[in-house]
């Protein structure tokens, strides 16, 4: 039996996966704390691990719009929202981060750490103390490498000159955007101990593992994969807060809704989709998740809306789903061969619509599409049977990578790895950034 740190943050939709794979733990007999924000008390609970709140980072202690720490709606480019994230959680106080991380270590110190991918501040904190550690992807492969456009836009891949300078571009775009958070990310790193980083992605080079809880066959591909870089295939699970789940009467195709899990400022972009829905011959089930109360929309009487529901349990029924494209839900659909109508808001959605667009599972909108237009993608998806084919194949070669959980395996073999006498000279690892992972 081993003993595992994770940390976690409220970030809406990388909380089920990461939660998942600490439950698998759990089931197989070992010991898990969850460092993590207190709304998530009783999500980790639910996992059977020990949860531990943050003291000095920042957390919730409520889910209000208020206390959204990046309110990353509030930006008015994507580039904008970025810089948020990064200043207001990622990098930025990376330090608070780092030290509740290494208190916490310091008290208990387990025999492997893992972490959801962008709290920088505690893979440092790992670093410092020389432990076996993974970080957790919890979305399509977010750093940039040859041959893939840059992460960001939701571009699809292209060979062309053309296409090729635009992702050089943007690639270096992107790092010089998260590079601004470089000097408070090397303050952690020299408050433990550690050398300082030449850019921000490198970070992600000093860990044992990064296993990418996705799909391969959805994501973009890579080859060959750098070292320590793992698809372990994507976490199917339901977040903890679901309730009870009663099919809508009658046997009109099935359309399930499911936008952000946080606030993205979306309840127009709902009510639009409600109202779409109203137009066709389709039993609508709209899942609000906990920013949004089923209240504020006025549902057609074809549509019923929820705060929660199992989708896992929903997909087996549904015939289509009509989404922000936020990882969680697109895998979910994927896995079970429903295809998708994507209206990416932010964050990585463009990139997984992107995807869902290049494997013909599913069509994408702009987020101000009229109910016209979302109307007339649902009849699509319904109407037209490639879709579903090729949502049907996505779904057989998920299930062919879920066969073994391997993020729980690898997890394991990172634990009964040797433990590090000593801290690792600067310069001994070399980063994922400087390994072909990341151009330019």
């Amino acid at each position: 039996m081993s003993d595992y740190l994770f940390t976690l943050w409220d970030g809406g939709g990388a909380v089920p996966p990461v939660l998942s794979v600490a439950a698998a733990l759990v089931g197989r007999g070992h010991d898990v704390r969850v460092l993590a924000d207190p709304v998530l008390r009783d999500e980790v609970s639910a996992a059977g691990a020990e949860h531990i709140s943050w003291t000095t980072a920042p957390h919730r202690t409520v889910r209000t719009r208020e206390s959204d720490p990046i309110r990353d709606f509030e930006a008015r480019t994507p580039m904008g929202a970025m810089a948020r994230a990064r200043d207001h959680m990622f990098m930025g106080p990376a330090d608070r981060f780092a030290r509740d991380t290494r208190a916490e270590l310091e008290r208990r110190r387990p025999d492997a750490f893992a972490t959801e991918m962008l709290l920088l501040g505690t893979q440092v904190a790992a670093e410092a103390a020389a432990l076996p550690r993974a970080v957790l992807c919890t979305t399509v492969l977010p750093l940039p490498a040859p041959g893939r456009p840059a992460f960001g836009p939701g571009f699809q891949p292209g060979d062309s000159l053309p296409a090729r300078l635009r992702d050089s571009a943007l690639n270096r775009m992107g790092q010089r955007l998260w590079d601004k958070g470089l000097p408070a990310l090397n303050r952690a790193r020299a408050e433990q101990g550690l050398e300082p980083l030449a850019h921000a992605f490198d970070q992600f080079g000093r860990t044992d593992r990064l296993l990418v809880l996705t799909s391969e066959r959805f994501d973009y591909p890579i080859d060959p994969l750098p070292p320590g870089v793992r698809y372990v295939g994507p976490r199917l699970d339901d977040p903890a807060w679901c309730e009870q789940w009663t099919p809508p009467a009658g046997d009109a195709p099935l359309v399930l809704v499911g936008l952000s899990s946080s606030d993205q400022d979306h309840t127009g972009l709902l009510q639009r989709i409600a109202d779409a829905l109203g137009r066709l011959p389709v039993r609508g089930l709209i899942t609000t998740g906990p920013a949004i109360e089923p209240s504020e929309l006025r549902a057609p009487a074809n549509v019923t809306v929820v705060q929660s529901a199992p989708h896992s349990e929903v997909l087996r029924q549904a015939a289509a789903v009509v989404t922000h494209a936020g990882h969680g839900t697109v895998i979910k659909a994927l896995a079970h061969g429903v295809p998708l109508v994507t209206i990416p808001l932010g964050r990585d959605q463009p990139d997984n619509a992107a995807r869902v667009v290049h494997s013909g599972t599913g069509l994408r909108l702009r987020p101000g599409a009229s109910e016209a237009r979302i109307a007339a993608a649902v009849r699509r998806l319904l109407d037209e049977p490639g879709f579903r084919a090729a949502a049907g194949r996505m779904a057989d070669a998920i299930q062919a990578e879920l066969g073994e959980d391997h993020a729980a395996a690898e997890l394991e073999a990172l634990a009964e790895s040797r433990p590090r006498a000593r801290r690792e000279p600067a310069g001994r690892r070399q980063p994922l950034a400087n390994s072909g992972l990341v151009s330019e």
